[in-house]
């Protein structure tokens, strides 16, 4: 299954990639109302570099999501799979391309839902809204923090 959100963000590429570079950029773009916590932030410049996210899937059942940074090239592009977690496979690419107005900032995700058939069947009903919703805050605080004027 595939799932891309895109988002023009008046500020250059390059300030929209160095947003995903920030030491607690992952931290900004967990949205409040998701029950997880990070365990380990990874670091988007070193390939093989982990994150670790504990979460409650539904509010109760426990998981913990590890993901790996496969691909790093600034200030275009960077991706993570999933290495464990709750999905049967996640690949996730964090694109930035340039625009007139600035950049379009677009992250594309193929994944593969838990329990095969019923989860491609719930995908629709249950994940993609679930992901609509949080990439929808994901890219707000990023433009926040992108377009805000930088210190001097």
């Amino acid at each position: 299954m595939r799932f891309v959100k895109e988002s023009v963000i008046k500020a250059s590429p390059e300030r929209v990639f160095a947003f995903h570079q920030l030491p607690d950029a992952f931290e900004r773009l967990l949205p409040p109302w998701e029950n997880a916590r990070i365990i380990q932030t990874a670091d988007i410049s070193q390939i093989g570099s982990r994150a670790v996210i504990e979460q409650k899937i539904f509010g109760v059942v426990p998981s913990r999501w590890v993901a790996e940074h496969t691909a790093y090239d600034p200030p275009r592009m960077f991706e993570d799979v999933q290495v464990s977690g709750p999905f049967a496979s996640w690949r996730h690419r964090h694109t930035v391309e340039p625009h007139s107005d600035g950049a379009i900032l677009r992250d594309e995700i193929e994944f593969e839902p838990p329990m095969s058939l019923i989860g491609r069947l719930a995908a629709p009903m249950l994940i993609l809204p679930k992901l609509e919703k949080m990439f929808e805050f994901r890219h707000g605080v990023t433009r926040a923090w992108c377009e805000a004027a930088e210190p001097e």
